[in-house]
């Protein structure tokens, strides 16, 4: 089968994303993968070739080609970026940097919607620059959502089967809220929307090789609420969206306390768990597996994954050699999710 075109995003080039491309674009794993397309500025990629001394050749492209050679060592770049990134500050929140990240994500979901590219993996970016330059939205999944032009989406964290990780398609956990504050994510909860992630995570986690995705609901409160005596959104929202989906015939349980949950899943109960919100999932699994957890995004019609680490503003551009094995984890990701495209 032939390798997907994988369209790798350069993020907020004030951050570490340059360095990472860099440095991927110099491992022989990523060739065997995928076809490497990097969206963002050549120049930046230039300058962090020169700082690491990889000795990299970027090529500029206006877009992608069956005749393009790929090999180790050479980047094929594509940059419709209307920021002028090259004098953006190096480890800063700066203006142009979150055009710049825009720019190129925007650049590269049109191309994969077009089908010039069949996956999208995203280097990090800067909320507060996306906000500077007037570019209001949260973060990339919702940046993803509407430029696709989809209501119904979410954001997973997958954690691929390890000596710690016992479920044998590994372990995804999907978030109902997202990038909103703690006090406003009690309101925020509706059945319908907690009933939706358990569908697009039973589907993801098929994909992943889970025959009968088996699913696990948080609930919001400590103890699940304990019978009311600290809160009934478990009664009240979060059951009708688990009886919603056994109706259906899925494999799905809970809502249980997310303190107990967690280690359950971990330990081969679960395959798939529902989080009421961000941290209720992300700090377990950045606690499980920093450098292997991937972002995936879920609900879109095309394919979209990243590493969970931030633009790492404290090491970027620094002689600190940056860790690849995220990104390549999201990549692989990618690649299983497209080529799982291509043959349905």
């Amino acid at each position: 089968m032939k390798l997907p075109y994988i369209a790798l995003t350069m993020g907020d080039v004030s951050g570490i994303g340059p360095q990472l491309l860099d440095a991927l674009c110099c491992r022989s794993e990523l060739f065997e993968i995928c076809h490497p397309i990097i969206y963002g500025n050549a120049h930046i990629l230039s300058r962090a070739a020169q700082q690491s001394g990889s000795e990299l050749q970027i090529v500029s492209i206006d877009g992608v080609s069956d005749k393009l050679e790929f090999k180790v060592k050479t980047a094929f770049c594509i940059d419709r970026g209307k920021a002028d990134v090259i004098d953006a500050a190096p480890c800063e929140i700066d203006a142009r940097s979150g055009q710049g990240a825009y720019d190129y994500l925007v650049s590269a979901i049109d191309d994969c919607l077009s089908g010039q590219v069949d996956a999208i993996t995203t280097a990090p970016l800067n909320k507060e620059a996306l906000h500077l330059a007037n570019i209001h939205y949260p973060g990339h999944t919702e940046i993803l959502a509407d430029r696709c032009q989809v209501d119904e989406f979410g954001m997973m964290l997958y954690l691929p089967h390890n000596n710690v990780i016992k479920p044998p398609s590994g372990l995804g956990i999907v978030h109902t809220t997202l990038h909103t504050s703690i006090a406003s994510v009690p309101g925020l909860l509706k059945t319908q929307e907690i009933y939706e992630k358990i569908r697009l995570i039973c589907n993801l986690m098929e994909i992943m090789g889970a025959a009968v995705p088996r699913v696990a609901v948080c609930a919001l409160n400590p103890h699940a609420g304990e019978h009311g005596l600290f809160g009934d959104e478990e009664a009240r929202i979060i059951a009708p969206a688990v009886e919603q989906a056994a109706q259906l015939g899925l494999d799905i349980t809970g809502p249980f306390p997310a303190d107990t949950l967690i280690r359950r899943a971990v330990s081969g109960e679960f395959d798939a768990v529902v989080a009421m919100y961000h941290d209720q999932g992300h700090i377990p699994f950045k606690l499980l597996g920093f450098d292997q957890a991937v972002n995936i995004t879920l609900g879109l019609p095309i394919v979209r994954t990243s590493p969970s680490h931030g633009t790492a503003f404290d090491i970027a551009w620094t002689e600190i050699v940056p860790d690849t094995n995220g990104i390549m984890e999201a990549i692989k990701a990618a690649a299983k999710l497209a080529r799982h495209n291509k043959q349905s």
